[in-house]
């Protein structure tokens, strides 16, 4: 079946017992067994499995070319979860445009259990061979990055990776360009993580995250970490994004065919200094984008000329575009990112740019967000 049907049945047959066809929101916290260590069907407890969120891990593998998934309570968890297989001494290398959360996360917390982390440029692969290290386990990727829409070979790398002698693991963050655009495991990676709260979902009204990879053996292993440090999402959440999934195609397009649009405008505004679009031809990985996307999703960067003054006086003057962290919506959203969704990077090698502006445009008309960005840059 195409990404289209994938998205609308993958994982979600009608309900045996009375043909229904929206998945059941099973709101159960045990199940009865059998006898003694006789589950049915495999479940005892919904942290371990619940039926509604095995319907949405199910679709999650078939649209990203997987063999398995898991959904958790958040991106960050999901995140947390894939390093919870490392031990003390082991290495990451990550990309030095990684989302704030990520950041955190590796540098403030992750660091004092022992682990070690290299921010690198991984547009370049040769920038990752520099930085890893006997002891790296995991090369760690975005692409496009939040916010600098940075965009990474993953063919590349991935053919870097099998070359290294600790062999470690490629995990790519898909959350900005979806399995719609973008399938990280096709292009050679071993797992994929999005933050389900983004484009999944798609009405921000739920938070949640995901793994998804190939290998049946990482699957084992990281479905007994889901289970043992059980941040899992909960059946209603994973209903959502299960919704949210069967119009993901049809909203790709359209926030695609809006940023086009908004695309025009912008390049066209004296205010603007720097316009970051992976599909815009001043974009200096536009050709490993267009090879390895779709299109050019619905997220877009650009840095005011005069600075962080400009850039927070066009973020709080949008009528249409609200003012706002997250994205992926089919509202559009504004944010600052080095005051907001990246203050954490503030001090580090990964500080952003005070005067970058971040949209995440929205499924509206089209010519009501030109007009409100050019009253708000006016």
């Amino acid at each position: 079946m195409k990404f289209e049907t994938l998205a609308i049945h993958a994982g979600q047959e009608p309900d045996p017992n009375n043909g229904a066809v929206m998945t059941p929101v099973y709101f159960t916290s045990t199940y009865m067994q059998d006898g003694i260590g006789k589950p049915r069907q495999g479940y005892e407890y919904s942290r371990t499995l619940n039926p509604t969120r095995k319907a949405l891990q199910d679709c999650l593998a078939e649209l990203e070319s997987g063999t398995w998934g898991l959904a958790f309570a958040s991106g960050m968890a999901a995140t947390d979860t894939v390093l919870r297989m490392l031990k003390s001494g082991d290495h990451v290398v990550a990309g030095n445009d990684v989302y704030g959360g990520t950041f955190r996360l590796f540098d403030k917390i992750l660091r004092r259990f022992g682990l070690d982390f290299t921010f690198a440029d991984t547009t370049d692969p040769e920038n990752l061979a520099e930085a890893s290290t006997p002891s790296t386990k995991i090369v760690w990727l975005e692409t496009p990055t939040n916010p600098l829409l940075a965009v990474t070979d993953i063919r590349a790398v991935s053919e870097m990776i099998k070359n290294h002698p600790s062999k470690p693991l490629l995990v790519v963050d898909n959350t900005f360009a979806t399995p719609y655009l973008q399938r990280p495991l096709e292009l050679g990676a071993d797992l994929v993580v999005h933050s389900m709260t983004k484009y999944l979902g798609g009405h921000s009204d739920v938070v949640g995250g995901a793994v998804i990879g190939k290998d049946k053996e990482l699957g084992q292993q990281l479905a007994y970490l889901q289970n043992a440090i059980g941040g899992v999402i909960g059946p209603m959440d994973s209903f959502l994004v299960l919704r949210g999934l069967k119009t993901l195609h049809v909203r790709m397009d359209r926030h695609f065919e809006n940023a086009a649009k908004i695309i025009q405008f912008l390049e066209k505004q004296k205010n603007i200094k720097q316009l970051i679009y992976p599909f815009h031809e001043s974009h200096p990985q536009q050709k490993i984008a267009k090879s390895q996307m779709k299109n050019g999703g619905g997220m877009i960067s650009f840095v005011m000329k005069d600075g962080k003054d400009a850039a927070i006086k066009v973020a709080e003057s949008t009528k249409i575009f609200t003012l706002a962290e997250s994205l992926g919506g089919v509202e559009s959203l504004i944010e600052v990112p080095a005051a907001m969704t990246h203050l954490s990077t503030q001090g580090s090698t990964l500080e952003v740019d005070a005067g970058l502006v971040r949209l995440s445009v929205g499924i509206e008309n089209v010519d009501d967000l030109i007009s409100d960005l050019e009253q708000a840059l006016g």
